[in-house]
């Protein structure tokens, strides 16, 4: 079928999808070039261009990842083209975003299977038949030599060092390697072989996207519309969401899991979860809230049921359904899961001969870090610290424990936080 017998596209009106768009958004530049395309869009019947670049240094999606893939979905419920664009030659590079020091470089094998794994696992938000995926190698592989010099002329080293990261860096003396000055360029060239009409990311990469912006007039084309989304906190409420931190909710976690950890944040984040993880709309959580001011809704069924509409999309409402049942066996009604798992522990680094070899020493962080209890044993230390850590239902803060043979060859029941078992006892 020839372009021109192409059937136009219909799509919601302008302020309808402005309002739709801009939920959770940080920055906007600008909201008046935004509506002028979205009107040209709605007029044309050619869908707006959305990009999202992803440098796939690591396999794993947590929720916190999910708030700018869930504005990707936004913009397919919409009805406008969204690319998934696979940084397979930026993640050659290394984004120094955030960066107090230059970022190791991935191999290729190293970034290609980390994009397969993040590729499946965005899946669960996006639609993988309306999601154009693309590798950037495709034209940053063939720009040659001649073509990056062309593109470094394009912006100047002033203008990079006015960068957070980069002005921290050179103040404090650290060193910028010239790969790094790179990283805005490509990015931003991105945009110009894509044509794109909208660029999106999160907030730390403000930078970088309006790098975009400004060189694309370069290329006899308009200068993308750049919106931000914010970076959401973890579990604890305090730090940002981030694996190191031990505060995540991974997407691939067990619908259990999952369920527990959103009961578990305070009833204050939970509605900045409604807010940037769910498709609820603004109108339908300020009603929410107003319920629960108002007394006629209580926060833990407020809680209940984001916990649920996690769950159910990432692994289906019959699992959200079982999760939830579960929550309220185990929580309601004081029981322990049905499917805990063990622990056999063998003399070595976690598990040591007492004094005089009677009875045995556990340590603790080393436990806990080793079963993936706790990020790391620092984290393992500060769950301790905090009283998060209890055996066969005594809280306990020692980080070495000493535990009589007898005791242990039984098996005690360890709980970290709310919900996370674990039973050991020595092989």
């Amino acid at each position: 079928m020839g372009a021109g017998s192409e059937k136009k596209k219909q799509f919601p009106p302008v302020e309808e999808q402005l309002a739709y768009l801009k939920k959770g958004i940080v920055d906007l530049f600008t909201e008046e070039e935004l509506r002028d395309r979205l009107q040209a869009s709605r007029s044309s019947g050619r869908p707006l261009r959305v990009k999202v670049g992803f440098d796939p240094s690591a396999p794993d999606i947590h929720l916190g990842h999910t708030v700018l893939l869930r504005k990707m979905k936004h913009f397919q419920d919409m009805g406008h083209e969204v690319t998934f664009l696979i940084g397979d030659f930026t993640g050659l590079i290394g984004d120094p975003t955030g960066r107090s020091r230059t970022r190791p470089q991935l191999t290729r094998q190293e970034v290609l299977a980390n994009a397969e794994t993040y590729k499946e696992q965005a899946f669960r938000i996006l639609s993988p038949t309306e999601t154009k995926i693309r590798f950037n190698s495709e034209w940053l592989g063939e720009l040659g030599a001649e073509g990056f010099i062309r593109l470094a002329a394009k912006y100047n080293v002033a203008r990079m060092l006015e960068r957070r990261d980069f002005r921290k860096r050179y103040a404090a003396g650290e060193s910028i390697r010239m790969h790094e000055f790179l990283y805005p360029l490509v990015q931003a060239y991105d945009s110009v072989e894509l044509r794109v009409d909208v660029e999106l990311g999160g907030t730390d990469q403000l930078f970088n996207l309006n790098v975009g912006r400004d060189i694309m007039p370069d290329y006899n084309l308009p200068p993308q519309v750049v919106m931000t989304t914010p970076l959401l906190e973890g579990i604890d409420g305090s730090e940002k969401m981030s694996k190191s931190m031990g505060n995540t909710i991974g997407i691939s976690e067990s619908p259990g899991e999952i369920f527990g950890k959103v009961m578990s944040i305070s009833d204050d984040l939970m509605w900045r979860y409604y807010l940037l993880c769910t498709d609820f709309s603004k109108a339908a959580i300020e009603s929410m809230q107003e319920e629960v001011g108002k007394g006629t809704l209580h926060p833990r069924d407020a809680k209940v049921r984001l916990a649920r509409e996690l769950v159910s999309g990432f692994h289906g409402e019959t699992a959200a359904r079982e999760a939830e049942e579960e929550f309220q066996r185990i929580f309601t009604r004081g029981g322990v899961p049905e499917d805990v798992p063990e622990a056999c522990l063998v003399e070595g680094p976690v598990l040591e001969s007492g004094q005089g070899g009677h009875g045995w020493v556990i340590h603790l962080p080393v436990l806990l870090a080793a079963e993936g209890l706790a990020a790391s044993r620092s984290a393992a230390r500060r769950l301790l610290a905090q009283g998060a850590v209890s055996l066969d239902g005594r809280r306990v803060q020692e980080e070495h424990l000493e535990m009589e043979a007898g005791r242990l060859r039984q098996g005690i029941l360890l709980k970290v936080g709310k919900r996370r078992y674990l039973r050991i006892r020595k092989a």
